[in-house]
This record gives structure tokens, sequence and C-alpha cells, in this order.
């Protein structure tokens, strides 16, 4: 399958799904002009997956600071059960209106924490490459 699909299915089932959850997502970004940009990423490519095989997209990592997201997914081919890829991403929270950073509102750092605090047993910081650039302020 080439490069783009991975791409496309890690942004269209991960990214996307974790701004609606997060309240960041298309919504966001048409009602409150407020929405993020993925300024940094990293596919890898473990095991090849063909056309028409299925896969499911699991939330691996995920962290914050004031404006940035940190993320990481595995795609997991649901035929074998193998992994065939993950992708890490570093983004930032962004008002759309003047192209301009920002800082998460109140209530979005509420959501991540509470997300972070009943997901966080489950997450695997092995091997992570942005880790370094979130700037924390509290430990999660």
């Amino acid at each position: 399958m080439n490069v783009a699909y991975y791409l496309l299915i890690f942004d269209r089932y991960g990214a996307d799904k974790l701004n609606t959850i997060f309240k960041m997502g298309e919504e966001s970004a048409q009602t409150t002009g407020m929405s993020t940009m993925i300024v940094e990423n990293n596919i890898a490519y473990r095991q090849e997956l063909k056309v028409d095989e299925e896969v499911d997209i699991n939330l691996i990592y995920f962290n914050h600071d004031k404006k940035r997201l940190h993320y990481k997914f595995e795609m997991i081919n649901k035929g074998n059960n193998t992994l065939s890829a993950t992708f890490e991403a570093l983004a930032l929270y962004v008002n759309l209106k003047n192209r301009k950073v920002s800082e998460f509102e109140q209530e979005k750092i509420s959501i991540m924490q509470n997300f972070i605090k009943e997901n966080k047993q489950s997450f695997n910081q092995e091997d992570l490459k942005y880790s370094s650039k979130l700037k924390l302020w509290k430990l999660y």
C-alpha cells in the first residue's frame, strides 16, 4: 500500500478522532477558529499492508504541554494481528484566523488531563521521537 494511504488512515482514524475527543477537531475549527496543526511526524513501517486488508488504529501514547500535543498510534493488521506501522506526531494548537500558536483553554486542558489519567497505564513511552520537545509544566 502506498505511503499516502498509511498517512491518510492515521490522520482520519487517529489524529482526527483524538482531536474530536479533545474538542479541537473540525467542529472547533469551524465554530471557534481553533484547531491543531501537525508540525512534525514520523511513520515507521513494520509490515506491508495490501489494499482491502482491515486494520485497527490504537493510541499508544499521549501527552501535552500548554501549546503542543504529542501522540503516537499503532496500526495493527486485523487479519494476522501484526504491527504494520506506527505514527508519532507533534502538533500545535493554532488560532486559524491569525495563524498563530495559542495556549489551550482550561476546558481542553481538563479534558486532556482526564484522558491521560484514564489511559496512562496503557501508554507505551518506548522509542518516542518528540517527547523532549514538550515543555512540561506539570507531570501527568
